[in-house]
């Protein structure tokens, strides 16, 4: 089983009088990750399933006194699909000031619904963690770091959610099932979608544009709608952790680019599955902007899990000069460019160089992203 490095940042946690959060799409593993916590407190220790319709009653609008008369002597409470049972945030408020003793853990597939309700609620009471799809970091250590780096090209296509790992072979067939599913659960769950074709078609227009600029106006065209539901659309698919965006950058320099947004998929694989599309990186013509959304998502994964927090940004002004990818932290702004072949050799823009001559600058390939995806 691959370790994930959330897990040990939990157990760190635990006990310590607050609710555990843990974010993330539906299949990443968030069951598993739990049931393992579990595990080390066996009879001490409450499981319950929120997508259940007699969990969602049993623990809706409930007293402290009838809750603990349904948690009894336990000590460690898991919530799992926490977001699909009613005043959800409330609950766990009410146990976490009426029973500090127990540690109660809940996890959640759309941000928009549990971090929603537990905003306010749980203000000062709560950990909150991301769990996404498995890391190049995690299964390096799992596996090795060369296996890790010889299967690039494949996890390129096909992602890394656990199903698709530990199923070699079955891969575009899980794959779809996800992306036609799964993914959308709680999305279409919510009154706010009520087209779901056009949801879809909002998907392949980001998945077609993926690496470039993305106009809002333009994908309306594209999908027949108006610009205020595709945003509102991407909005709802960002909180599913479906995408998530990167705004640009500017110091209020004349020729740079304001409000323009890129917008990446977590997962290369649903990326694939939405434009049905899984030919190897040596048939492809879009195997640069497959580059660049892996090396940003697996950057965002490291991120997270290390609790590092930089804004992040891309770079570009009306004359065309670009750069794939800056963080900003601390007062230093880092500049990376994405190059699948080794080959390219991608040099610093003139235009940033003369106005940020501060900044660093890194070209990430094949041969030395370990450094950045492994930070």
């Amino acid at each position: 089983m691959i370790q994930r490095m959330v897990e040990n940042q939990i157990l760190d946690r635990i006990f310590k009088g607050k609710v555990i959060l843990l974010f993330g799409p539906r299949q990443v593993g968030k069951t598993t990750l739990v049931k393992r916590i579990i595990q080390s407190y066996q009879d001490t220790a409450m499981y319950f399933n929120g997508d259940e319709p007699d969990v969602q009653q049993l623990l809706r609008r409930k007293s402290s006194a009838e809750l603990k008369a349904i948690i009894g002597s336990r000590t460690l409470v898991v919530i799992d699909e926490a977001q699909r049972i009613e005043n959800i945030g409330l609950t766990l408020k009410l146990m976490v000031d009426q029973f500090p003793e127990i540690q109660i853990i809940a996890t959640g597939s759309s941000a928009f619904d549990l971090a929603d309700q537990t905003q306010e609620p749980l203000t000062g009471r709560k950990y909150e963690f991301y769990l996404f799809p498995i890391a190049f970091a995690e299964m390096a250590a799992s596996q090795g770091l060369l296996d890790a780096q010889r299967l690039v090209n494949h996890r390129m296509i096909f992602g890394y959610y656990p199903e698709i790992i530990t199923k070699p072979g079955e891969e575009a067939e899980n794959l779809r099932l996800l992306a036609n599913s799964y993914l959308y659960k709680d999305i279409f769950a919510m009154q706010e979608v009520r087209k779901p074709v056009l949801l879809q078609k909002v998907l392949q227009a980001l998945a077609f544009q993926m690496g470039s600029e993305v106009s809002y106006h333009e994908i309306a065209q594209l999908t027949g709608s108006d610009n205020q539901t595709v945003e509102r659309y991407i909005d709802l698919l960002e909180k599913a952790f479906v995408v998530f965006r990167l705004n640009s950058f500017s110091r209020n320099l004349r020729n740079e680019l304001k409000r323009s947004k890129k917008i990446y998929f977590w997962d290369n694989g649903i990326r694939n599955a939405v434009i049905s599309n899984f030919n190897p990186v040596d048939l492809r013509q879009d195997t640069g902007a497959l580059w660049e959304n892996f090396m940003v998502s697996e950057r965002q994964k490291i991120n997270h899990y290390n609790a590092l927090f930089p804004n992040i940004y891309f770079w570009r002004t009306h004359q065309q000069q670009e750069i794939d990818y800056l963080e900003s932290m601390g007062g230093q702004l880092q500049a990376y460019e994405f190059a699948w072949n080794v080959k390219n050799k991608k040099k610093l823009p003139t235009a940033f160089a003369q106005a940020y001559p501060d900044a660093g600058f890194t070209v990430v390939t094949p041969e030395n992203m370990q450094s950045f995806v492994m930070a």
